[in-house]
């Protein structure tokens, strides 16, 4: 019989792409395939020591890329991370631009988030366990800051704040909708951030996303997204952003936990006790354990 390899304690996970974790400095690497039961994780999640700090990394999409937006089973990427002791996700989202002075090839930590999605799984609960769960401010302010400033001291142009809009994809905007998202004011679009965001509040997890601007959506003539003008700005960003995920992981690891986001259930859980289906209970165990 196969012995089950224990799970390591990790308290800060990476969500990103499959090249995130090839950082230089990363140390004692190991991979965990973690059962979930909301099914499989877009891929193992590969654990190693980065400045000290023992992080989780996830690539979203699944090595090679081969999972769409839409595909990606957020709800088993949580509950694994959670599964770990995960207590703060840094998210790194490719996205465009819905602003002049947001360029391509800068970085953008968001503080709000607007929901144009259609077909995921968006909640743990349901089933017989309704919780409705405070999301007015969706990113973790703690987490956002820190990355700004890291940001801003490695010299890579950073803007704090502003709203990512997200869409279902895997298509791009129109024209037209790209044209309303600016006029709603809107600093991004993005794929990725939803449900994500709003499963890492319900895990009582912080969450934060380091957004990179690839592109000027399609709103500007002449500057129109393309998959060749995408590749081609990650590619070139990818090292700034392991470099800041770098120095800002051991900043994050020292701070205390004092944020809303470690309570997010409180109170949160409307059923009844006597009314609480045990089978949904009993799957959602990791998550509301403490309150139930």
């Amino acid at each position: 019989m196969t012995k089950k390899k224990a799970l390591p304690i990790v308290k800060l996970g990476v969500i990103g792409g499959s090249g995130v974790y090839e950082i230089e400095g990363i140390k004692n690497l190991k991979e965990y395939s973690i059962p979930t039961p909301f099914g499989k994780t877009s891929d193992a999640i590969v654990v190693g020591e980065l400045e000290g700090v023992s992080c989780a990394f996830l690539p979203r999409h699944g090595r090679g890329h081969r999972i769409s937006p839409s595909e990606v089973n957020s709800r088993a990427n949580i509950y694994a991370m959670k599964a770990l002791g995960v207590e703060r996700i840094i998210a790194v989202s490719a996205c465009g631009s819905l602003k002049e002075e947001i360029m391509p090839g800068d970085f953008l930590i968001p503080d709000q988030l607007f929901d144009r999605t259609r077909e995921r799984p968006r909640s743990f609960f349901g089933l017989g366990i309704v919780g409705h769960v405070g999301f007015a401010e969706p990113y973790c302010k703690d987490i956002s800051e820190v990355l700004h400033k890291k940001g801003k001291s490695l010299g890579i142009k950073t803007h704090l704040g502003g709203t990512y809009v997200c869409i279902e994809g895997p298509m791009f905007s129109t024209k037209a909708e790209s044209k309303v998202w600016r006029g709603m004011g809107f600093s991004v679009v993005g794929m990725t951030n939803l449900p994500e965001a709003r499963l890492a509040r319900e895990a009582e997890i912080c969450f934060s996303t380091i957004g990179l601007v690839t592109d000027y959506d399609v709103w500007k003539e002449g500057e129109e997204v393309t998959v060749e003008k995408v590749v081609a700005t990650i590619t070139k960003n990818v090292a700034n952003v392991k470099k800041l995920i770098k120095a800002a992981v051991p900043v994050i690891n020292k701070r205390e936990r004092d944020c809303k986001c470690k309570d997010a259930l409180r109170g949160a859980i409307m059923t009844a006790p006597s009314a609480v289906n045990k089978k949904t209970a009993a799957k959602l165990k990791l998550i509301i354990g403490k309150y139930i």
